[in-house]
């Protein structure tokens, strides 16, 4: 705040400076312009005996030189008087004292007119002096009277508006938290159902179903938690080390059951990762299931939807979603990310909010979005994030990040379903009879 108060103050000197130096330009011209025409007229006009204010006249004629009484020491130039001919205009100092002087030839005579300056070298001080003041009053208004003014004026402007934030805060933090408890014991009977499932040797199929159960009721505590955290801290977690391919599989596991509901192949390909990012899972989970319920949402039965993911360059890791759908016209591709645009060709209710978020996560992960397309045609959305290698940034990197580095390293690296509350994203793609992964 003082810098910027200090910077304004500077820039606003220097602009009142800069105004004050034309005005002085201007008025110092015009006053040339004022005592030449004053010497002009007197030389015209004036006689010896009655001259103007502050003026004497000489006149030289047949060698007889006569001047106004109380002439000043030193006048006439007798150089000047002598050699008459056009008007010459001189600048004169004599006893501390400055004059103007005029002398031309009139007629027969050789003029001579001396204007005491004082008055008009008193006017341009007292110019000076105000504009001197001027600035100060300036510096003064906006390095402090402005300042003051603002932070009261910004203290009870920002004051409702600080209000409703805290309230809004605090029913978010209210909600998060109220809804932590029955999610937790959703999550909690979720995992005792398919641990009996596991007991009592269910078929396969719904035993997945109760592992996907499990992961979308942890998901869900994780996303309340996130906004939860949000609420009451402005603080960033420390990020962590996230392999998107693992996400994708995870995603792509999790919506299986909808989109075979809806008539849609979807799958995931990628090579040999791991693909490494850092940032937020439960952040990045979104995205990657996002981007999958939009191409879901926007292809029609027989359609296929596919997840790709690959390294174009050593420093950056792609995940694409392909769909060949219903597509939209590419003119309109900046305006699919817009905070409630939505179109209407869509599958269910769409509110348009959940690209702008995919966006805005992408982004504070310094990554980029884009979107390709054509009517009818499908189309393809692309995210691209700062891959993150295993000896890139280690002292930053949580120890169950440490552990998926180290593993990665040693080649022992676990699937996307190795965690023990959900299977194998292979094996859950198998259960449908449906390829998940193309292998490289």
């Amino acid at each position: 705040m003082a810098a910027t108060t200090a910077r304004l103050t500077l820039l606003t000197m220097m602009i009142v400076l800069l105004i004050e130096c034309v005005i002085y330009v201007i008025t110092a011209n015009m006053r040339e312009n004022d005592i030449r025409g004053d010497l002009m007229w007197a030389m015209e006009n004036s006689s010896i005996s009655r001259p103007p204010a502050c003026t004497w006249l000489v006149v030289a004629r047949d060698g007889v030189v006569t001047g106004t009484t109380g002439l000043p020491a030193g006048f006439p130039l007798a150089g000047s008087l002598r050699n008459a001919g056009a008007p010459l205009f001189e600048r004169v100092r004599l006893d501390g004292q400055d004059y103007r002087v005029l002398t031309q030839r009139r007629g027969a005579e050789a003029v001579q007119v001396v204007l005491d300056e004082r008055f008009h070298l008193l006017e341009r001080q007292n110019l000076l002096i105000a504009f001197g003041v001027a600035l100060l009053l300036t510096t003064l208004t906006v390095g402090v009277v402005v300042p003051a003014g603002s932070r009261f004026l910004y203290k009870r402007s920002i004051a409702p508006l600080n209000e409703a934030l805290a309230r809004q805060r605090r029913f978010v933090a209210d909600a998060s938290h109220e809804l932590r408890a029955p999610l937790t014991r959703l999550h909690t009977q979720a995992q005792l159902l398919a641990r009996k499932a596991d007991k009592m040797e269910c078929p396969e199929a719904l035993a997945a179903d109760m592992r996907r159960l499990v992961n979308g009721t942890r998901q869900l505590g994780d996303l309340v938690d996130d906004i939860l955290h949000s609420a009451i801290s402005a603080e960033q977690s420390q990020p962590d080390l996230v392999d998107l391919a693992e996400l994708a599989d995870e995603v792509v596991a999790a919506e299986d059951v909808r989109a075979t509901e809806a008539g849609l192949v979807l799958e995931v390909q990628h090579d040999a990762g791991p693909f490494l990012v850092s940032g937020e899972v439960s952040a990045l989970r979104r995205v990657v299931t996002a981007l999958v319920d939009n191409a879901i949402g926007h292809t029609p039965a027989g359609g296929t939807v596919v997840v790709v993911l690959e390294m174009p360059t050593p420093d950056t890791v792609r995940l694409s979603v392909r769909d060949n759908g219903v597509g939209f016209d590419q003119a309109n591709g900046r305006s699919l990310f817009e905070r409630f645009h939505h179109g209407t060709a869509g599958r269910g209710k769409r509110f348009g909010i959940g690209l702008s978020l995919v966006r805005e996560v992408v982004e504070a992960h310094h990554g980029t979005i884009s979107a390709e397309g054509r009517s009818g045609a499908g189309a393809v959305f692309t995210v691209d994030l700062p891959a993150v290698g295993p000896a890139i940034g280690l002292t930053a990197i949580t120890s169950a990040s440490m552990t998926q580095v180290l593993q990665w390293a040693s080649g022992s690296s676990r699937s996307a379903g190795s965690r023990p509350d959900r299977p194998p994203a292979r094996d859950a793609a198998c259960e449908s009879g449906k390829p998940r992964r193309t292998p490289s």
